[in-house]
């Protein structure tokens, strides 16, 4: 009988700020898949989108905050302590050389995502280190041509248990009901000076109006709620 193993999921991003969606997908991931813990990694510099809005060292607060109580999910902060662009391929070399051969890795990414993923340093080799844990993103069907299609397909299961049955290679559909929020959404909505409590933990809510990010102003006369 095949050995189950612990299957530690890793979900990656620049959480410029971290919001519910976020949240809301790390725990589908470790309810669904039968995760012992997801951790949220965030980016430092990331290779193929505009440098984040907020610091590192904030960044990296307002994930803390919003994991308080969330004893499933946790803070990795490995790409923050290492220089120049946050590839994939490092850090999952880094979780190996960690975790052994012992634990199961799964990465988080989306559906979005992965039409480009040839373009990823070295994307070949994520597959032979980690599990992809894919997330549905509406209007974002997973490739039926081309090199990422022909890579990933043999790959693909629908079965957990495939995920705990050996260290990697399996690409997996985490399908959930998306919600409707987005950083960039989160980022335009506090720079009109509008609340995003809605969108946000509310720790994190708190924190960005304490710290003034992303040019959200209350005190200012814009169209805030009351404190």
């Amino acid at each position: 009988m095949t050995a189950r193993l612990p299957l530690v999921a890793c979900y990656g991003g620049t959480f410029d700020p971290v919001h519910n969606g976020h949240l809301q997908a790390a725990l589908d991931v470790c309810e669904r898949a039968g995760c012992r813990e997801v951790r949220l990694i965030p980016c430092h510099v990331p290779p193929h989108r505009a440098v984040p809005a907020a610091s590192a060292a904030a960044r990296q607060a307002m994930l803390e905050l919003a994991l308080v109580g969330r004893s499933q999910l946790r803070v990795d902060v490995r790409e923050l302590q290492r220089d120049g662009p946050s590839y994939t391929v490092d850090t999952l070399l880094s979780l190996r050389e960690e975790f052994g051969e012992g634990v199961a890795l799964g990465w988080v990414l989306g559906a979005d995502a992965v039409a480009g993923l040839n373009v990823w340093r070295d994307w070949q080799r994520l597959p032979e280190l980690a599990h992809l844990l894919i997330l549905d993103r509406p209007g974002y069907p997973l490739p039926e041509r081309g090199p990422v299609a022909r890579e990933l397909a043999p790959r693909l299961t629908t079965v957990v248990a495939d995920l705990h049955a050996r260290p990697a290679g399996r690409v997996w559909c985490v399908r959930q009901a998306p919600l409707a929020v987005s950083a960039t959404a989160v980022r335009e909505t506090l720079a009109a000076g509008q609340s995003a409590a809605h969108l946000l933990p509310l720790p994190v809510w708190a924190y960005i109006k304490q710290q003034r990010l992303y040019g959200y102003e209350n005190d200012l006369g814009h169209k805030a709620e009351s404190e």
